[in-house]
């Protein structure tokens, strides 16, 4: 299928590895010209290089910490045209609500929730000027699955779930969609992380994997499988849709 995207420009955060890195490698396939943004710029400057090689696209890149305000208007400034955003940035860590202290819950959320917001905001007035565009928040699903032993990730992941379902219902009115994706278990280094910490609360941080027996697929996602997702959201094959969520777990449930 044609998605529609030749020639568009999309604008990745936290594109240096895992699902950030795979929908870039999926956005430039489709005939994308790339924004990527991390902190590594080694990593950025690598990915680049590939994609450039592969795909024969453009692919520019800004090394930036958008947890901070000033760093998130430096990339807007330098950004130039943008038709897709996907903010996909941010890891907060696990534990339940005395583990996560105060200063780990609001440094994560700096960069996980309002780098999100922040980057929105400063990238909407253009995209609105332009005639429209896309924006595709790639959050989580304990935003609606609500371990305890993740509460500052499932806390910030359902406010980024109200956000998109608060701003795509009134973007469309600026040509501009806005949706989601809540990803279960994805094969990244980050998931393997939170799955042994879990595994790890129940006595054996060797048993991880055998999170996966219980599983319909019986493993995890393949972070392709998440950014093929982006990229449908994110064309004209979508293009009737806006302030939704879609969950992609495999039907965990």
């Amino acid at each position: 299928m044609d998605l529609g995207l030749n020639g568009k420009r999309a604008l990745v955060t936290g594109a240096s590895r895992g699902i950030g890195r795979a929908t870039a490698g999926v956005l430039a396939a489709e005939g994308c010209d790339l924004l990527l943004v991390a902190r590594d710029t080694a990593k950025l400057q690598a990915a680049a290089e590939e994609l450039r090689a592969r795909h024969q696209v453009a692919v520019d890149v800004i090394a930036a910490d958008l947890s901070q305000q000033a760093e998130v208007e430096r990339v807007a400034a330098a950004a130039g045209r943008v038709d897709i955003l996907v903010n996909n940035a941010g890891a907060i860590p696990p534990g339940d609500l005395l583990a996560v202290d105060d200063n780990t819950w609001r440094t994560a959320w700096d960069l996980k929730v309002f780098g999100f917001i922040s980057l929105t905001r400063a990238l909407y007035p253009g995209l609105k000027a332009q005639g429209g565009g896309v924006i595709v928040n790639v959050i989580g699903a304990a935003g609606e699955k609500f371990p305890s032993g993740y509460i500052a990730g499932a806390a910030g992941n359902a406010a980024l779930m109200a956000f998109t379902k608060a701003l795509g219902k009134a973007a469309p009115k600026d040509g501009i969609r806005v949706v989601a994706i809540n990803p279960g278990p994805v094969a990244t280094e980050r998931h393997e992380m939170l799955a042994r910490h879990a595994a790890a609360q129940k006595g054996d941080e060797s048993r991880w994997r055998d999170q996966y027996a219980a599983m319909p697929f019986q493993r995890a996602a393949k972070p392709e499988e998440i950014g093929q997702a982006v990229a449908f959201l994110a064309s004209p094959c979508s293009g009737y849709t806006s302030a939704t969520v879609l969950t992609i777990d495999g039907g965990a449930g």
